[in-house]
């Protein structure tokens, strides 16, 4: 009997329904956490505010297909259930989890590194997928399972688009009509930095600038790395190489990436 898991923070959209549907042609049992993780969260960030709709997400879920076939079990854990009186221990994590989303929120990875290790922990689960559009937290969740040997297999699910190109997420909710409109261009202006044959400095400037344009108020990142390890894209390497770009709308901060060409 193989156990998949599909770990979330709730607020389920057709991004998070797609990883189920995918676990579900890989495993027998398929378990949904629901959980908003306080430890991957700093205190001047949303915790208190980050979108829960706990009946519309098990609505959702009742329409996917592990459900139907009498395969599926959602797991809510309460705060003091993950994280009981006393808790003391935490996980350190280094190579993929440098950089990038590290620069702008140092806690995060050890916080999400925390928790979907006691995820995994507690359901014993054979299997667990991620989605692609945290393509860093994929990775290190990867090298987490393979320096820790731990007995899971890791799937990546694709990225799930709105019809403009925007990557689902949760915090679209917050947007607001006219942030919404300027978001759809972040997924072209992405596009052209995957396909750029430019100088990865250059195209990277290029993109920067064309997201301030368009009318974001901050970008975080925007880069050509290494796919496999982030690593800075060297002269010569032609290893396989990812776009990755963080920017904000107001206080709204959007994270998208694509496979460069």
């Amino acid at each position: 009997l193989k156990i998949g898991l599909v770990p979330t923070m709730g607020s389920l959209h057709d991004g998070h329904l797609s990883l189920v549907e995918t676990m579900a042609a890989h495993a027998d049992r398929v378990i949904v956490s629901i959980f908003v993780n306080p430890t991957q969260f700093a205190a001047h960030e949303d915790l208190d505010t980050y979108p829960r709709q706990e009946a519309a997400d098990l609505t959702a879920l009742a329409n996917t297909q592990p459900t139907k076939g009498g395969r599926l079990a959602v797991y809510m854990p309460t705060v003091t259930e993950i994280y009981p009186a006393g808790f003391a221990t935490g996980i350190s994590v280094g190579g993929v989890a440098e950089g990038l989303e590290s620069a702008e929120r140092p806690h995060f990875f050890a916080g999400v590194a925390l928790v979907v290790h006691k995820l995994f922990t507690q359901s014993q689960a054979d299997i667990a997928i991620f989605g692609e559009k945290d393509y860093q937290q994929l990775l290190v969740i990867r090298q987490m399972v393979r320096d820790l040997d731990l007995p899971i297999e890791i799937l990546a699910g694709a990225i799930i688009r709105e019809a403009d190109g925007l990557a689902m997420s949760s915090r679209n909710a917050y947007l607001s009509a006219e942030q919404r409109r300027l978001a759809g261009q972040l997924n072209q202006i992405l596009a052209r930095l995957a396909n750029s044959t430019d100088d990865p400095e250059q195209a990277a400037a290029q993109a920067t600038a064309a997201l301030l344009k368009a009318g974001f108020s901050k970008v975080d990142y925007a880069c050509l790395r290494h796919a496999e390890t982030l690593a800075e894209i060297t002269a010569g390497d032609d290893a396989p190489r990812r776009a990755l770009i963080a920017a904000r709308l107001g206080d709204i901060r959007l994270l998208d990436n694509m496979a460069a060409n």
